[in-house]
């Protein structure tokens, strides 16, 4: 018996979306004959179809911003439909444009929310991921805030957000990635993890404390380490995987570390 396709979303139609991910599942057949695809897209992809693909157009791509905001959430709402009836074994989303997706009618700052809000997850997590790097090992960078302004970012960071963020992923790797006794970093929000509390009090107050209480549960975590030495400890096979406090902390070392190689995994979703 074959595998259930794979949804693909072909993205923000104005962009390089549909020629990337029309590409990518090209690429993903040669690999795996048997696997079919279902690209789900405002236009037909660059190129047509080969076989074992099958488009479905989604209406509301008009030429203009707001038609391109709504056929990409269309596009992953119908995804989403596939995977939770069981049509689709997975689902792979292209890259959509945020002020396009506001347009439209979707308040929410990105992907990973609207993947929340559509399964009703009660938790999520931004996952950057890639399975070898420039030091030819694994990277894995949990982000605990999304896509929130800088300013906002230290009211965000709570022990409650940082416990259950690192047992999901705990829980995540231990069932997606086959590893069963993870090894978790917390990386620090202040420089040198605030140097004994010189400056900031939040690894005192809070990372600590979370990473007590996380290792009472038995989780496998350490920290809060320092920014500029935690990523590179990873990308050497020190840890399975980090937790960065917010999105540009982790983004810059994933990016330097594995740019092209690697992909955004949310983790939670039924």
């Amino acid at each position: 018996m074959s595998a259930a396709p794979v949804a693909i979303t072909l993205g923000d139609p104005r962009g390089i979306g549909p020629e990337v991910m029309s590409r990518a599942a090209e690429l993903l057949r040669r690999d795996d004959p048997e696997l079919d695809v279902i690209l789900l897209g405002g236009d037909l992809p660059p190129g047509g179809l080969l076989e074992g693909e099958e488009f479905r157009r989604i209406p509301g791509w008009d030429g203009t911003e707001e038609g391109a905001g709504r056929a990409s959430v269309d596009a992953i709402r119908a995804g989403v439909e596939l995977c939770l009836s069981g049509q689709a074994g997975a689902l792979v989303t292209g890259p959509v444009h945020k002020q396009a997706l506001w347009k439209a009618g979707a308040r929410v700052p990105g992907q990973t929310e609207l993947l929340q809000d559509l399964t009703g997850a009660p938790e999520v997590g931004m996952l950057m991921a890639a399975e070898t790097s420039l030091l030819e090992r694994p990277i894995r960078i949990l982000l605990a805030t999304t896509h929130l302004p800088l300013r906002d970012v230290p009211d965000r960071i709570t022990p409650g957000l940082i416990e259950r963020q690192t047992r999901l992923l705990h829980e995540s790797l231990r069932t997606g990635w086959n590893l069963a006794a993870p090894r978790i970093a917390l990386c620090g929000l202040n420089p040198h993890a605030s140097d004994g509390g010189l400056f900031g009090a939040e690894e005192q107050e809070i990372l600590e404390p979370s990473v007590r209480a996380l290792q009472e549960q038995g989780i496998g975590v350490e920290g809060p380490f320092p920014a500029d030495t935690v990523f590179r400890r990873a990308a050497e096979g020190e840890f399975d995987a980090v937790v960065a406090p917010y999105h540009d902390v982790g983004m810059a070392a994933f990016k330097s570390l594995a740019f092209g190689g690697g992909v955004n995994t949310t983790l939670g979703l039924p």
